[in-house]
């Protein structure tokens, strides 16, 4: 990052109750599946959520995997497969590797499965908790998962408020939940990436300060994304560079000035949208 400093912090009201509503609800339990989104893994994965599960088997899925550094991805399955965890990677927007989550669910629950066949009990669906930060793609991986539009979707976060129980066969039982953050970020760098993938809401957020410090993560870790992507020369400033990006695509204000606001939005889109190509925020610490 920058010398710069941005500290983000968002945990409105809603989230609070939806914590409290999953932990009455972990009871009823079998699996948590937690989708974190591949370009952040450690950054997307919510510490309370470890503390809720501790108990249950795990499954992550590594969501988003189109849009993150295909490199990186595969060390982050390395990583958390030898944190215990059972994991996949998939695209759920494009229905990238649903076949294979029953497998990995009813691999995940062996155990379960055994005890209940030994004291008679056959046919019991496993029941799964879905859980993620605010705009992970939860709803859209439920709807892939499912074959049909039981989740609302969106593409900024809080859009799923309350739970519901969505039937996958007769082997699996869903329980969506909203998307929850944790009260305060640590690290500062955890809130600046959230804001990237579109994590935290944009209406709290200084689009042009958030623009700045990704431009800053660019040049250091793919320089030729925006000279590609905007034809512009990256051995400026980032001022500069969102400047130029502004003139470029004809983000103009009165009096022929430069709107770095409009320009901010765009980079921000062209980043989550995955128009820069596939770009991973961070890298994995392998033992």
């Amino acid at each position: 990052m920058s010398e710069k400093n941005v500290n983000i912090q968002w945990y409105p009201g809603h989230m609070t109750k939806a914590k409290r509503m999953m932990q009455e609800d972990i009871k009823l339990i079998d699996i948590v599946i937690e989708l974190l989104d591949a370009r952040v893994p450690l950054s997307s994965k919510n510490p309370d959520i470890d503390e809720l599960a501790k108990n249950k088997y795990r499954l992550i899925l590594l969501n988003k995997t189109d849009l993150a550094d295909p490199v990186v991805t595969s060390k982050w399955e390395e990583y958390f497969k030898e944190k215990g965890f059972f994991v996949l990677c998939l695209d759920s927007r494009k229905n990238s590797g649903m076949k294979i989550i029953t497998d990995k669910v009813k691999e995940a629950c062996k155990e379960k499965i055994e005890r209940d066949k030994k004291r008679g009990i056959i046919g019991r669906p496993i029941r799964a908790m879905v859980v993620g930060i605010p705009n992970v793609g939860k709803s859209t991986f439920i709807n892939s998962y499912s074959k049909k539009v039981v989740a609302k979707v969106g593409n900024k976060p809080g859009v799923t408020k309350g739970k519901q129980w969505i039937r996958i066969d007769k082997n699996i039982e869903l329980l969506d939940t909203p998307g929850i953050l944790w009260p305060k970020f640590e690290d500062e760098a955890i809130g600046l990436k959230l804001s990237y993938i579109g994590s935290i809401n944009d209406d709290i957020l200084t689009k042009s300060e958030i623009a700045l410090e990704l431009i800053d993560f660019l040049k250091k870790n793919y320089c030729n994304t925006l000279s590609d992507r905007y034809n512009i020369d990256i051995d400026k400033v980032n001022f500069e560079i969102l400047s130029d990006i502004a003139i470029l695509r004809k983000c103009i204000k009165k009096g022929n000035e430069a709107d770095l606001d409009k320009a901010s939005n765009l980079l921000l889109d062209d980043f989550r949208s995955g128009k820069l190509g596939r770009i991973s925020l961070e890298k994995p610490l392998l033992s």
